[in-house]
């Protein structure tokens, strides 16, 4: 019996492909297997012995402590592109609120006096006040192709206009996904340079804390639009209240109201509600229950921001699941002990990334005790499990 804890609301159209006759969830669950959450800080939370797996049902996983975790052996999954539609459209209202005054010229109107006669004068003077900028024929500069930013960089394409992507570590998928009519930028200063809009769709971490800060806003056009739908700390925010101040930026958009920012009349903020469809949720909690199960289950992975992706199909009805430091001669340590122990191996799959090693061994029979003890023995190995 597998034991999920989950914390937040999980969508129970991902929940429900646990088979209920394996699988015991509850949001207080001792022991936990797999912890699956949303937006709870993971921080500090200290991570119990049992604890094997964590499925983010979401992309952004900074409310993890992804190196505590991979310490411990622990792969944490997310969701990437579950929720990209979501995102894409909210980017689409977003764009068209900023760039035709939707925000203020509807906030005028709800302060108008309709019992004064001359209210339809008001109206009508409001207009010169209020007008906007068409799309086609602008440029867009989309900073960061993944799942979410491809969509976007494709919709712009069919509102008309003229995209610019920038992603050093664009991967093969997204690059087959991306309409071949987008301009590829040399770098971040070269796509802010020449983008009437600027939007964000980057993880947030060490790289990208402050990424537009102010010698890079100060490279974007006058009165352009800086659209963030990423994360608040990947702009810094003193530099962005200046540029707005000086009327540098026409607007802001973002999913992430602070303080300094929330009230200003360049600004329209929103309360996080990227992913708040509920297509978005169920597609999410699909994608991260179906890739802890398979883990838990087989042992494959898929879509973890700390692991390599490893699949292999099983090859009978025993398997071993190894984590050790990604170091020279692993591979023929595990291989040793198998064969001291008698095992014959079906077949081996062995990827690393960065320091993390992570091995699947199909055997012809079941890992007696003293092998896996042996095998949790050999130093730098993290973990052992047999499945």
């Amino acid at each position: 019996m597998f034991r999920i804890r989950t914390f937040n609301s999980i969508s129970e159209a991902g929940l429900r492909r646990f088979p209920a006759a394996h699988y015991r969830i509850s949001d207080d669950e001792a022991d936990a297997d797999a912890i699956i959450l949303r937006s709870q800080d993971l921080h500090d939370l200290g991570i119990g012995p049992s604890l094997k797996a964590v499925g983010r049902a979401g992309a952004g996983v900074n409310n993890i402590p992804i190196a505590a975790m991979s310490e411990r052996g622990i792969p944490v999954f997310n969701a990437p592109g579950a929720n990209a539609n979501a995102v894409k459209e909210l980017f689409i209202a977003g764009l068209l609120l900023a760039a035709r005054n939707i925000c203020p010229a509807w906030d005028y109107v709800r302060q108008l006096d309709f019992s004064d006669p001359a209210v339809g004068a008001s109206i009508e003077a409001g207009k010169k006040r209020f007008a906007g900028f068409e799309l086609p024929g602008r440029t867009l500069g989309v900073i960061g192709l993944g799942a979410i930013g491809v969509q976007v960089a494709n919709v712009a394409l069919a509102l008309g206009m003229r995209v610019l992507g920038y992603d050093p570590q664009i991967t093969v998928r997204s690059a087959w996904q991306l309409a071949a009519e987008v301009e590829q930028a040399a770098s971040v200063g070269d796509l802010l340079s020449r983008s009437d809009v600027v939007t964000l769709h980057v993880p947030y971490n060490d790289q990208t804390r402050g990424l537009l800060n102010e010698q890079r806003l100060g490279r974007m056009p006058q009165a352009a639009i800086l659209i963030n739908f990423s994360r608040s700390g990947i702009v810094d925010k003193q530099a962005l209240k200046s540029a707005l101040d000086a009327g540098k930026l026409h607007a802001y958009v973002s999913d992430f109201p602070t303080a300094q920012l929330a009230a200003h009349p360049r600004t329209i903020a929103l309360p996080h509600i990227g992913a708040s469809t509920h297509e978005a949720q169920d597609n999410s909690a699909i994608m991260v229950v179906d890739q802890i199960r398979d883990f838990l289950e087989n042992g494959n992975i898929i879509n973890s921001v700390n692991f390599p992706e490893v699949r292999m199909p099983r090859n009978g009805g025993f398997r071993i699941a190894l984590v050790n430091a990604n170091v020279p001669n692993m591979v023929g340590q595990i291989s040793t002990r198998l064969a001291e122990s008698g095992l014959n191996i079906v077949e081996m799959l062995n990827r690393s990334r960065g320091e993390i090693a992570y091995t699947l061994i199909d055997v012809e029979s079941a890992a007696q005790t003293a092998l896996i003890e042996g095998l949790a023995a050999i130093e730098g190995v993290i973990s052992v499990r047999t499945l």
